[in-house]
């Protein structure tokens, strides 16, 4: 007999892919490196490139990258996923790589989880600097969180709608991206990462690449938004990243205790959400405390508006300030009695010293 009853298959979860060991992008050798033209006297290390000389956009005599990471065919796992090394390879990202897993850096996109061990250093280990670089190239700043690349000289072929298209193709592969803004036919686009470490990470394997029509990105750190809505969200974004990072390395204990402590003095009730853990109700389950019984001095002292309290008080608090409580009445009362004024003392009887009239002469 054939049954109608249709039996329902439950998907086995994939398997993560295991990585395998990086491959190496080059050979030895292979690439070729080609020295930007001589056009000055002076060489400045600040912008690498030569001082005086002729004024000439320093892109026209840029030439297209020989090489380009391919992250799902060139990452992998190197030494420095046994060796506790945090930082990534710059060389990697470039696509040029020779090393391959014998290399100490990391051959993979940067984890935005994972916390580099120095802030002022970025996801390659090179090191900030206070301020940006007039062209807005090099590493960058310490002193602000930059998540925007700016990309210029983007060879459009249709709208605006299809050349963010293009954009986000290329650029998303680096990382997670928040938001893209192209200005049409200014030939310019801003690419915004959820991560810092993606958008450091992308700047290095875009730079002088090309998208879908050969053409020499340019690829620099943005300048701050000026529209004060921006400014605000990152403000309010970087806030509660700080709240997250403060809440995350202190003691749950204490954080319910500065809780409660706020909770009395302002003489608020704990939101439902503080009452139960996500993962579960606590150990010490904040309940709702009614101090019916408590002597009325408790209650003017604590709450004055209030007949009622919340927060999280162990048998020992209370008893605490039921004393306490207790001891102020009782000086209170004191007070309050009335004071018995003490009677001027009565004028001295018979002969003081001014009587015997010892120093006055006959």
């Amino acid at each position: 007999m054939s049954s109608n009853t249709t039996e329902t298959q439950i998907a086995a979860p994939k398997k993560q892919k295991k990585l395998k060991p990086a491959r190496k992008q080059v050979k030895p050798g292979e690439v070729e490196k080609k020295e930007a033209p001589q056009t000055g006297k002076e060489y400045n290390i600040w912008y690498n490139k030569w001082a005086g000389g002729d004024r000439e956009d320093s892109y026209s005599n840029k030439v297209k990258s020989q090489t380009r990471c391919n992250i799902r065919r060139d990452a992998g796992l190197t030494r420095a996923n046994t060796t506790g090394m945090k930082y990534c390879c710059l060389f990697f990202a470039r696509g040029c790589c020779p090393y391959g897993w014998e290399c100490e850096y990391l051959h993979m996109l940067p984890d935005p989880a994972t916390a580099l061990p120095d802030t002022s250093k970025d996801c390659f280990a090179r090191d900030k600097f206070s301020d940006y670089r007039d062209d807005m190239g090099g590493v960058g700043s310490f002193q602000r969180q930059n998540r925007t690349l700016y990309i210029g000289r983007i060879k459009e072929t249709g709208t605006g709608t299809e050349t963010e298209e293009v954009v986000r193709r290329h650029f998303k592969e680096w990382g997670e991206i928040e938001k893209i803004r192209v200005l049409q036919y200014r030939s310019v686009a801003f690419v915004t990462y959820v991560s810092e470490m993606n958008a450091q990470f992308a700047k290095e394997a875009m730079a002088c690449q090309s998208l879908d029509n050969d053409e020499i990105l340019n690829v620099r750190w943005a300048t701050e938004d000026p529209n004060p809505t921006s400014k605000e969200e990152e403000h309010r974004r970087l806030e509660e990243m700080g709240h997250e990072a403060i809440k995350a390395r202190m003691d749950p204990r204490i954080v319910d205790a500065m809780r409660s402590i706020r909770a009395l003095e302002e003489g608020v009730e704990l939101d439902a959400e503080d009452e139960e853990d996500a993962d579960g109700p606590r150990e010490t389950k904040r309940r709702r405390l009614e101090i019916e019984d408590a002597p009325s001095a408790t209650i003017e002292i604590l709450a004055p508006e209030r007949s009622q309290l919340t927060g999280i008080l162990t048998a020992d608090t209370l008893e605490s300030l039921k004393y306490f409580a207790e001891i102020q009445k009782r000086s209170g009362a004191a007070q309050a009695a009335p004071v018995k004024t003490a009677a001027p003392p009565p004028p001295p009887t018979g002969l003081g010293l001014t009587d015997y009239g010892s120093d006055e002469e006959d």
